[in-house]
C-alpha cells in the first residue's frame, strides 16, 4: 500500500526578520507554497503577535500548512502535511524557506500511514539539513532513504 501522506517539519534559521515579522508577507508566502505543492486551499487564518511574530495556517483538502515565526531570532517553524501522492510538499517547503530568507534549514520528513497489509499503521522518519545556495556555503545532499525491510518495525504494546 502507498503511504497515506507526507509530513514535513522544517526549521528555518537566518531568516529575514522583516519578512517573517509581517503577517501579509508570511501569508502570501504560505499560500503560494500551497499553490506550488499543487493542493486545494480551503481556509486561511493568520495572526501577528505583539511585539513580534506571526502564526498561521492554510487548511487544504489534503491536510494543512502552518507556520510560526520569531523575527527576533530569525527563526521559522514550518509544518506541511499532505495526504495522497499527487501533492509536492517538499517543493512547498523549499519555496517557503527560500522566500523567508533562510540561510539554513533542518527538515524532517515523516512518511505517514504505512502498513504491510495488516491494517496496523506506522510511519518512517528521515531528517536532513541544508545550507541554501547563495547563502553560507553549498547545499548539503539529502540522505538516501533506507530501504524498508518487510516485517521490521517498532514493537507494539500488547
Amino acid at each position: 500500500m502507498e503511504p497515506v501522506g507526507h509530513h514535513y517539519i522544517a526549521e528555518g534559521s537566518g531568516c529575514n526578520a522583516d519578512a517573517i515579522g509581517r503577517v501579509e508577507t508570511v501569508e502570501q508566502i504560505l499560500v503560494r507554497a500551497a499553490e506550488i505543492a499543487g493542493v486545494t486551499v480551503w481556509s486561511i487564518s493568520f495572526h501577528r503577535f505583539s511585539p513580534n511574530g506571526v502564526s498561521g495556517v492554510v487548511v487544504i483538502s489534503e491536510s494543512h500548512l502552518s507556520v510560526h515565526t520569531w523575527p527576533e531570532y530569525g527563526y521559522v517553524a514550518l509544518d506541511i502535511f499532505t495526504c495522497g501522492n499527487t501533492a509536492k510538499p517538499e517543493a512547498a517547503v523549499q519555496y517557503a524557506l527560500k522566500e523567508f530568507g533562510a540561510s539554513s534549514m533542518h527538515i524532517t520528513e515523516v512518511t505517514r500511514g504505512l502498513e504491510e497489509g495488516d491494517r496496523q499503521f506506522f510511519h518512517s522518519i528521515v531528517t536532513w539539513e541544508e545550507l541554501l545556495p547563495g547563502k553560507e556555503g553549498q547545499k548539503r545532499a539529502k540522505p538516501a532513504r533506507r530501504p524498508r525491510v518487510k516485517g521490521r518495525r517498532r514493537a507494539r504494546a500488547r
